[in-house]
């Protein structure tokens, strides 16, 4: 054969392997074809076909087998390795193998798994089982058809959930989430679950849910982190907190940069919490375009309930929420407003400055689509460092947790993208003094370019009126209140061993006015409890709701609110100066809060 023959048909065969590769990398990526590694856990980008054809924005498992991944389990072999490997092997040979005659018969065995899978999500806990059968106001358990106006609009929602050794409870979660998936559909949803340092049989239980969620075909990453320091006495809780926040919502923002998925809502799923309490919270949150939806968060306490989340929680007032009893008489109910005690005695989602009391729900459009990042303050004191207590001034920025920090940026950023324009939507409603007076709106001239424009009817400028009367009123009511700081110090430091007691608001008025500013839309929903392990939660249904059904309220007035406050001009700043985990000391102090000199603070 000529050696000019040979070359050509080798060059051939080298030019037609090429473009079978690049073909290949082109229209058949491997991750559409097989199962990521543990470790290959990143987003595919669409290929060249999606990109001609539109954007695939689905979140089918079937077809994008990448939408399922797990991080950091450990596979190191141990001395028990090879008797599990032996043991799955028999199983298989001895008792599935045999009985497998066709494919005709795959929808049977995977029927057994799926009831299965019931069986054992409906025994091992309290959820599954006993959920339709609390008693909830205005009847929602016993309505058939309550949410399917909900599920029709077909939203997509992002399921993320923070364990630290929680084995306790880890299955009742899972067994919301099975359910939440067969009201919402397995398609609509994506679970994100991050088990940081954990101790305990979680990472054995994340196991379980990922088997689970891989058999119902429900999308999800599971990732497992180590400590961000060696000794968890070491670490800056606050901080940990926001790093384990933002390393739950990665494949939010992957799936939005690299599949141009968007979710609706970001549902953060805490305790036990029943489903039609996360749906009825999801609801308000359309109802009321609400930035955040928080339910409550209940622990027992020798024999009765008390709110137990008061580090992230602050009424509209500012002040934190009452340690109080799941009983507790109308004029001794969590929020110190009055609005917001009112509601709350009524079972109606109330407006609050900060929350994050249990399941809550977030908008993403409103936050984490715009930048917003869980963040903690840096000046704290190491303890494992020989320094000396860094001095800080009076008004230093407060070291509290990650989703007060939040809360603020929430404020800020509502208001900054209001007067930019970026928000389509308009505000609706009447901003209401603290004092329960309406607004009086008159026409101004624009004192500052940084001035929320809230347009009236006819095109003036809406502004709040200063009513010096209404804020001595105010003030007086909190210096005369004797109940100002009731429960307030039971997870701080007692005055006797060095902790500061907070001081009642006072000073001037700001120049601007935190209410010439759009609102940030926070919500509590007081019908949607958490509680955890080892409690009694019929009685805290008892407690809560008693023992009948409401009387009929319409849809407005049950879940919209048409009157919102502005943000309080200070808060009760609750901190945690030092390392030392979660159960650090913390102390407290009053400071102020001006959303104009925070926009003036943020970059351009």
């Amino acid at each position: 054969m000529p050696v000019a023959f040979r070359r050509r048909t080798l060059s051939r065969l080298l030019f037609f392997g090429a473009v079978v590769v690049l073909i290949k990398l082109l229209f058949f990526p491997a991750s559409t074809a097989t199962r990521p590694k543990a470790n290959d856990h990143q987003i595919k980008e669409h290929n060249f076909i999606e990109r001609a054809t539109g954007p695939d924005r689905s979140l089918n498992v079937q077809r994008h087998a990448f939408l399922q991944a797990r991080m950091g389990r450990d596979e190191g072999e141990d001395i028990f390795s090879g008797l599990v490997r032996n043991g799955v092997r028999d199983y298989w040979e001895r008792f599935q193998l045999p009985y497998i005659v066709n494919k005709e018969t795959a929808s049977m065995d995977a029927q057994h798994v799926l009831s299965a899978i019931d069986q054992l999500l409906s025994l091992n806990g309290w959820v599954a089982a006993h959920c339709p059968t609390l008693i909830r106001p205005f009847g929602q358990n016993k309505r058939e058809g309550a949410y399917d106006d909900l599920i029709r609009e077909d939203h997509l929602y992002y399921v993320a959930i923070v364990i630290h050794s929680a084995d306790h409870f880890l299955v009742d979660q899972l067994a919301v989430i099975v359910q939440m998936a067969k009201r919402l559909g397995t398609n609509n949803m994506f679970v994100s679950m991050l088990d940081y340092q954990s101790t305990d049989s979680t990472e054995t239980l994340t196991d379980l849910c990922e088997a689970v969620l891989t058999l119902l075909g429900v999308p999800f990453r599971i990732r497992r982190v180590s400590g961000m320091t060696e000794d968890p006495a070491a670490a800056y809780y606050p901080l940990e907190e926001a790093y384990m926040r933002n390393l739950a919502l990665e494949p939010l923002h992957e799936l939005m940069a690299k599949r141009s998925i968007r979710f609706s809502r970001v549902v953060w799923l805490k305790g036990f919490t029943c489903p039609n309490d996360i749906l009825e919270t999801i609801k308000i949150s359309f109802t009321n375009e609400a930035a955040m939806v928080c339910g409550m968060d209940w622990a027992e306490h020798n024999g009765f309930f008390i709110f137990s989340d008061r580090w992230r929680t602050r009424d509209i007032e500012g002040d934190q929420f009452r340690q109080s009893k799941s009983s507790s008489k109308p004029d001794a109910v969590p929020p110190r407003d009055h609005q917001g005690a009112l509601r709350y005695a009524q079972h109606l989602p109330f407006q609050v400055f900060c929350c994050e009391s249990g399941t809550h729900v977030v908008d993403p459009a409103q936050s984490y689509y715009r930048g917003l990042a869980y963040r903690a303050g840096t000046d704290y004191q190491n303890l494992s460092r020989a320094e000396g207590v860094p001095a800080r001034e009076p008004d230093a920025p407060c070291l509290d947790s990650s989703q007060a920090w939040f809360c603020r940026d929430l404020w800020v950023r509502s208001a900054r993208d209001a007067m930019q324009g970026t928000e389509k939507s308009q505000y609706a409603g009447t901003l209401r003094r603290r004092d329960g007076d309406e607004v009086v709106v008159k026409e101004v001239a624009a004192r500052d370019p940084l001035m929320a424009e809230a347009r009236a009817e006819g095109g003036a400028v809406a502004v709040e009126e200063a009513d010096d009367a209404a804020e001595d009123r105010r003030k007086k009511g909190h210096a005369v209140d004797a109940d100002a700081n009731a429960g307030s110090d039971y997870d701080a430091m007692p005055v006797e061993d060095g902790g500061e007691e907070v001081p009642p608001a006072e000073g001037g008025t700001l120049l601007i006015p935190n209410s010439v500013f759009r609102p940030a839309r926070i919500l509590v929903n007081p019908r949607c409890p958490t509680t955890y392990a080892g409690v009694s939660h019929t009685q805290l249904a008892r407690d809560l709701f008693g023992e009948g059904d409401d009387d009929a309220v319409s849809l407005t007035g049950k879940y919209a609110l048409d009157d919102w406050e502005g943000a309080p001009e200070s808060f009760v700043c609750q901190e945690q100066r030092q390392t030392g985990g979660r159960k650090a000391t913390k102390t407290q102090r009053r400071l102020g809060f001006s959303i104009h000199d925070e926009i003036q603070r943020l970059p351009v």
